[in-house]
Parts: C-alpha cells; structure tokens; sequence
C-alpha cells in the first residue's frame, strides 16, 4: 500500500510501501524492479493525471481507466454530455462559465435548478444540493467568482434536482465485458436524519434491499452497457471500476455521477460481501478476460458499515487522538476494521484525518448488520468521536414496510 495508514501496516501479507507515487515514472520504475504484478489505483486524481496510461506504456498491469476514460468523473461537464450523446438516463442539465448566466438559468429554467457542481475534480466536496434559489445561486458565485474549489470550478453545471431512493451500483470493467457488483446505500450528511453539512460518507450498506432484480437489470442495459459501449466507441475504452451514483426515481433509474474508481465508504461494504477471488477478476480487467473470471456474490447476507470521524469534521478537527478499542472488535467481535485517517506515534494508532476508519458488520438478515456495526462503532474510542447511529435505516424502514403489506 502506497502511501497506506496504520490499518496497512504489518497486517500479514498487506504492508506499506516507500513509493514515489506522484512520479508515475518512477512508479513504473520500481514496479518492474520489484515484480510487481498487478496496481490497483485508489484515488481519482491519479488516474485524471494519467498514471494508468504511464504503467501501461511500461508493461504494468493496471486496475484503473486511462486519464481520457477517466474523464467521465474528472470533468463533470465530459460526462453529461455524454450521457446526452448515448442515451443514458440523467438529470436536465446546462453548463456556465461565468455566474450571471448560470444564475439567470436558476431563476428561469423549466424544472427545478436546484444542483450545482464544480465540473472538475474537488475531493468529493463540490456538488451543492440547494434548497431554493437564492442559495443555489451563493454556491454558483462561491465557485465560478471566489474560486472555492479552484481550477475545478472554472466551468459550473446546473442540474435538476431529482427526487427518489438515492444508491449506487459498481461494476467491474475490461472494456467490452461488465460485471455489476450489488447495489449499495452510502449516507453522506453528517448527522442522523440526514442532516448536516456534506461529507465523504458516513456508512454503508449492501445491498440495498429498495432496489429490485428487474431495476437491476434496467441499470445493466440502460446505463452500464451504454456507459461501457460508449466509451469504446469513443475511444476511450474503460478498464477498472465504473461508480455509478443513482437516482431511482418515478421515472426509473437517473445517474447522479459515475465516478472512475471503487467508491468510499461503499467499497468496505462491498467487498466482504465477495465469494470469489477479488486479485483474479481485476487482473483479467486489465488483460480483456474478464467473462472468464467474472465474480461471485455471497447472496444470503448484508454487510453494513459505520465511519467514525474526528470532532469538528467536514470542518477544522484535531490530529493525533490515540484510538483504543480495535483489537477487541477484530479478535473478539470478529467485524472489520478499514481505516482512513490513522497513523501509528510511539506505537499507538492516533487518528489524522477527518474520517478516520469504518467499522463493517455481516450478518444474514439486515436489522442484525446494523445492531453489530453499531456495536463495533460504539467499542472504538477516541476524543471527540462522531458517528451517525442510523445507519441503514431506510433499508430496514423498507424491509418492514414491505412485510407489512405481505401480511
């Protein structure tokens, strides 16, 4: 793991590694010397600035989209306009790049205006949901005029806002080939009820019992095949994880983004969800095999993950806060642990980030994950830990709902 946390360092075959990340040259370098045999590459940036490209040109194997295929999350204004050009079901949109005119399409335009997003890269943190006019057109002027989000607001989108069961669905991609991985719920505000400032993402669950086998397979033909096909066709064939962030609304299945890496905090839902070998599905990714070595879901359980993050996070938060517990729920409760913001300082894990680790829980029926999730997040201590306790809810909220009726 480069540059890795305290949850990869020494934990049996994962370590961290000395690697000059940001020179892809050098990457590549001490890729060949040390034999190594496949990358997998976490972060969008990396792969907006082409280190997929670099790695391939030397003979690497790379999990991860070429910088033109990874364009479909580094430019929002790429990406709905290409879903405008392959059919793929999205939210009414226009681009601006100065704030009068996107201020006067707020005002005027036939639907509800109500999204705005810096077109480029900024860390997750630059769509603004607005709540009426007067602020979507503050967050315009903050980004185009005041250079919130720097270069990636150069170029401002104005979405419609859309309303329903918001999910997302991963797949896996060689180019041609797909495999969907099964739909996941993450909770981005801070607070429960979904309240608060916007965050990374707070929690998880898989899968995501609001979305239905036949809503599933109208996903797979209607936007992840004319996702993949079309960016063949454009020449920028996609290998690696297509993130596609939805909207099931009452007009069906709408894309919100698609992102170009394995999502945060769903992939630690994901994942230990897997039967099958994760290595061998992702090397035949970057080799054009992946229908021979498709994965396999365990479908008879649900995984549901709690964050932990430091006190005063999206915001200005501490460093360097021991944190206790881990072991306990590791060894004696038997959950994962994935951390994000931790380092290790005199042999003690203190947090260094704002979103510190995820707590992860499995069980065969949804209500028991959570109570277990729950649980490992309330063993963790550290100062001023927060973390939401609904969790899951409307997934179990609509699993009653729906026996309900049954009865």
């Amino acid at each position: 793991m480069a540059p890795g946390n305290a949850g990869t360092k020494n934990k049996g075959k994962i370590d961290n590694a000395d690697v000059p990340v940001s020179d892809h040259k050098k990457l590549a370098d001490w890729c060949k010397e040390n034999n190594i045999s496949l990358v997998v590459v976490g972060p969008e940036n990396p792969l907006a600035d082409g280190i997929a490209d670099v790695l391939a040109a030397n003979n690497v194997p790379c999990f991860g989209p070429s910088a033109k295929a990874a364009e479909i999350e580094a430019s929002k204004n790429f990406a709905k306009s290409f879903m405008d050009r392959h059919q793929i079901p999205t939210a009414k949109w226009q681009s601006f790049t100065d704030a009068e005119s996107a201020c006067q399409h707020i005002n005027n335009a036939p639907y509800k205006a109500l999204v705005v997003k810096a077109s480029g890269l900024a860390a997750g943190k630059g769509v603004i949901v607005a709540k009426d006019k007067d602020e979507a057109c503050n967050a315009v002027k903050e980004i185009v005029q005041d250079k919130l989000f720097g270069q990636a607001g150069d170029t401002v989108v104005i979405e419609e806002l859309l309303e329903g069961e918001e999910f997302s669905v991963l797949a896996f991609s060689d180019g041609i080939c797909l495999a969907p991985m099964p739909p996941a719920q993450d909770h981005k505000r801070l607070l429960e009820g979904d309240e608060g400032p916007n965050t990374g993402g707070m929690g998880a669950y898989c899968p995501c019992p609001q979305v239905s086998a036949e809503t599933l397979k109208v996903i797979q033909t209607d936007i992840l095949h004319k996702a993949i096909k079309g960016m063949k066709e454009e020449g920028r064939p996609y290998v690696g994880v297509l993130y596609a962030g939805l909207m099931l609304t009452s007009e069906g299945p709408k894309v919100l983004e698609f992102n170009c890496r394995f999502g945060d905090p769903e992939t630690q839902v994901l994942i230990p969800l897997l039967k099958s070998d994760l290595y061998s599905t992702m090397l035949a990714c970057t080799n054009g095999t992946l229908s021979a070595a498709l994965p396999t879901w365990h479908d008879d359980k649900f995984a549901v993950g709690v964050v932990l993050a430091s006190g005063g996070y999206p915001g200005a938060y501490k460093k360097g806060m021991p944190i206790t517990g881990l072991d306990k729920i590791e060894k004696e409760m038997g959950q994962l642990v994935f951390h994000a913001g931790t380092t290790i300082k005199d042999g003690q894990v203190v947090t260094s980030g704002g979103r510190v680790l995820a707590t992860v829980a499995m069980a065969s029926d949804l209500p028991t994950a959570v109570a277990k999730a729950q649980e490992g997040a309330a063993t963790v201590q550290f100062t001023d830990a927060i973390y939401r306790k609904d969790i899951a809810k409307r997934g179990c909220d609509f699993i009653t709902k729906q026996r309900s009726v049954e009865d």
